[in-house]
């Protein structure tokens, strides 16, 4: 009986680092918790393949093409309001996107559905300096049918993707690897 309890808890607790589901709750950013020491770094997966291009339409009805950011690193961010991990997330995107400005651009791909209507607001009250596209299947699928969110893709000034992290990842991981493909750490 002890030892299923400790596996549920076990199951439970890396569910509410590494991912989010559709069920999660919808609280303000402001009552999550902090990053802990044992959400800093989630595993990623390395991979050289090109990034999907795509085109998507933004939160203010404008068109943004993946491919209009050759000679940028890119971070290409899936989340949805609703993700607690993710709303974790997002002001570490932030900083990064002020830290590095023309050199790095940070992509939002909302995975909202039914709960569209809260982009707008969730982008205001965050604060969200960087363009925000709703998914669409065909890009989902594209980049590999996206499992849990948040999923975020680095693809570096060429177009390829460098690596992939699902699930809340550190800031500093993310900040070293826009270093080295800026070529500014080895």
């Amino acid at each position: 009986m002890i030892r299923k309890l400790f596996l549920a808890i076990i199951f439970l607790t890396s569910f509410s680092i590494f991912g989010c589901n559709r069920n999660a709750s919808s609280e303000d950013v402001k009552n999550d918790p902090p990053v802990t020491e044992n959400e800093q770094y989630v595993p990623s997966s390395s991979t050289t393949s090109k990034a999907p291009n795509f085109t998507l339409v933004d939160t203010q009805g404008k068109k943004i093409t993946l491919s209009d950011y050759a000679g940028k690193v890119v971070i290409v961010d899936f989340w949805a309001t609703w993700c607690p991990p993710c709303r974790r997330g997002i002001p570490d995107l932030i900083d990064i996107q002020k830290q590095f400005k023309n050199k790095v651009a940070v992509i939002g791909i909302s995975v909202d559905t039914d709960t569209k209507s809260n982009v707008v607001p969730f982008m205001k009250s965050m604060g969200i300096n960087y363009p925000v596209v709703f998914a669409s299947s065909e890009v989902v699928q594209a980049y590999g049918g996206i499992e849990a969110i948040p999923t975020s893709f680095i693809i570096d000034k060429k177009g390829n993707i460098s690596n992939q992290h699902v699930g809340l990842t550190d800031k500093s991981v993310i900040i070293d690897e826009i270093q080295k493909l800026l070529g500014n750490k080895s």
